[in-house]
């Protein structure tokens, strides 16, 4: 059976903002990627699309049906796959998702991945609360499986995920085909590869508690503690630093509640001693992600992507969905159709270069500054530089526009400040 090993690292972890947590009136989602350390991850925009009756979509693994319409989205994704780690839609509507195993075993074969079931919740959801609903749906009818990294050797989860917009959040947390979900219409809130969900349910799989008592989990009647009944009895070594980070995660919120902003929430991404910041064995923070929602629905809504690993040595750069968005190619990995090893049977026997332009300079630049201090403070200080009038735009927006490019630039805004890295590296 696919799974893990009690020392494979596995770890990522969400964080969410909502009013009156919030310093502004906006929701805050917050994501860092911890993936396989030498794993390039792009962002890569789709734009909205119509769908003929009867096509069919394939994604990572397996094919699915389509829908009729499809909503644009922006994705931080790993370049050999099809969903995404993270993202949003033209609607305000962001996602991340976490790794997690329960009592429930992961099921052999492929079917869709966390990360696919991602990107179609995003594709199909304008609200949570509807993205939330996609996911259950899909799960009922194609299940989830399939390794989750590029190598041969399996390697698969279970995943809970947390979804915002600008009114709210919910966490959905999964267990094979059940889920429990949680909604949050003020506070904070985050995740780090656990079950979370108590006794708080909002919304829940029908099946879920005559499930757990035919396991012999619950005793059938009084208080039901969803992650107490579905959470491992025994904890692999890795799932118990996930109790820790998630803990270290709910205290930095916790002392910036009521004064959460974009630039907190990319302090909280960048701490390194609570692991949120991940460099562990083969595994590291892989790329992130900080998007501001805010309730005014004339206020467009602004996602902050770094592209690149590591965020304290990253730039979180600007995204709007506007007039003239469209894919910046030097944060595109090259394909290889075919050929490609994710397409090749048996799987992932090969390996490929799936580098991006931004991502070789940017390692190139880390080589550098590890062996060259001056010139790396001087390289660190232009990063924070730039990405002070990324925030700057954003803080021009919510004041009404003061100060900001025109509307018709704010699509091409993510370009434009990839250009401007990308020559900071050279």
């Amino acid at each position: 059976m696919a799974s893990m090993s009690p020392d494979t690292p596995c770890s990522c972890d969400c964080f969410v903002s909502v009013p009156p947590a919030s310093a502004i009136p906006a929701v805050i989602f917050a994501k860092n990627s911890d993936r396989p350390r030498d794993e390039v991850q792009e962002v890569v925009f789709v734009p909205a699309g119509t769908h003929a009756p009867g096509s069919r979509l394939q994604c990572t693994y397996i094919e699915v049906d389509q829908v009729p319409k499809t909503h644009a989205v922006v994705l931080s994704r790993p370049s050999w796959l099809w969903g995404a780690e993270m993202g949003a839609n033209e609607h305000g509507v962001c996602i991340g998702n976490e790794a997690v195993w329960t009592r429930e075993p992961v099921r052999d074969g492929e079917a869709l991945l966390g990360m696919d079931l991602l990107r179609l919740a995003l594709e199909r959801g304008s609200t949570a609360q509807e993205a939330m609903l996609v996911i259950t749906g899909l799960l009922e009818r194609y299940g989830q499986g399939g390794s989750c990294r590029e190598d041969p050797v399996p390697f698969s989860y279970h995943n809970t995920f947390l979804l915002a917009d600008r009114t709210e959040a919910w966490v959905l947390e999964t267990a094979g085909r059940l889920w429990a979900a949680q909604r949050i219409q003020a506070g904070a809130r985050n995740l780090s590869n656990q079950l979370s969900i108590g006794a708080d349910i909002s919304a829940e799989h029908p099946e879920l508690r005559s499930h757990a008592r035919a396991q012999g989990w619950w005793g059938g009647q009084g208080y039901f503690d969803f992650a107490q009944v579905f959470s491992l009895s025994q904890q692999p070594v890795r799932m118990e630093a996930a109790k820790a980070r998630f803990r270290a995660g709910h205290e930095l919120l916790q002392q910036r509640r009521g004064d959460i902003t974009a630039e907190a929430m990319m302090d909280i991404l960048r701490d390194k001693d609570s692991g949120i910041c991940m460099d562990s064995g083969g595994f590291c923070t892989t790329a992130s992600m900080v998007s501001v929602l805010p309730r005014d629905p004339t206020q467009p809504c602004v996602h902050f992507l770094t592209a690149t690993p590591d965020p304290s040595r990253s730039v979180f750069k600007p995204f709007i969905f506007g007039a003239g968005v469209a894919q910046a190619p030097q944060v595109l990995s090259p394909t290889f159709g075919a050929q490609d090893p994710v397409r090749t049977l048996p799987r992932f026997q090969t390996q490929v270069d799936r580098r991006h332009a931004l991502y070789r300079g940017h390692q190139v630049a880390l080589g550098r500054m590890a062996t060259e201090q001056a010139w790396g403070q001087q390289l660190q200080q232009k990063q924070r530089d730039l990405e002070r009038e990324g925030l700057e735009v954003l803080w021009g927006l919510l004041a009404a526009g003061e100060g900001t490019p025109p509307p018709q630039q704010l699509g091409s805004l993510f370009q434009a400040f990839v250009e401007r890295e990308s020559q900071a590296y050279t």
